[in-house]
């Protein structure tokens, strides 16, 4: 019987062509920020060099300049993808709290972060609360708190409260949400 196991695959000589058509096909599949775009590429560069036994340095030099062509073409825009993916997790009940690290997995600047969030609690009309809405609006997904049926609200009370915590709501916001009415939360976007 052959050998059926996997067999390594031979990475290309990371060229600065090969480079840059690596940078389009990822741009046009993904959004994405500088900082992700120059770590997938460099993991490239790594690969690469590790094979062919060339300077990652060189690479790096060509990463740097792809990345900075990218960003004044216009193709990457952190700051438009910071408050779009903000916008995103918000809807979906996203806790400011997660929305920080998601962010900061993809690069984006402290600053930006909060410009971001700001922005988009604003946009949505809230008065500083879009973590409770974003609480109501996780809750609904879920159906934990007003939206599980009445008869079981009472013994999931504790589990609800740590499934909002772990998604990194604070205590009040949580017992908000589980303690509320289901008016309050339908009020909410």
């Amino acid at each position: 019987m052959p050998d059926r196991s996997r067999r390594e695959k031979i990475p290309r000589k990371a060229t600065p062509e090969i480079l840059e058509a690596a940078a389009h096909d990822y741009v046009k599949r993904f959004a994405t920020t500088q900082a992700h775009l120059r770590r997938v590429l460099m993991r490239r560069v790594i690969r690469s060099a590790r094979f062919h036994n060339t300077d990652p340095d060189e690479g790096a030099a060509e990463v740097d300049k792809i990345v900075a062509h990218f960003a004044d073409a216009g193709l990457l825009d952190d700051r438009l993808y910071a408050h779009a993916r903000t916008r995103e997790l918000r809807l979906r009940g996203a806790s400011a709290r997660l929305i920080r690290v998601r962010l900061r997995e993809k690069g984006v600047d402290e600053e930006l972060i909060v410009e971001s969030l700001a922005a988009v609690d604003e946009e949505a009309g809230e008065d500083g609360d879009g973590e409770l809405s974003a609480a109501w609006a996780l809750a609904r997904r879920r159906r934990l708190g007003a939206f599980r049926a009445a008869s079981e609200r009472t013994a999931r009370r504790e589990r609800d409260l740590a499934a909002l915590s772990r998604a990194g709501f604070s205590y009040d916001v949580a017992r908000q949400v589980v303690d509320g009415d289901l008016d309050d939360g339908l009020d909410s976007p």
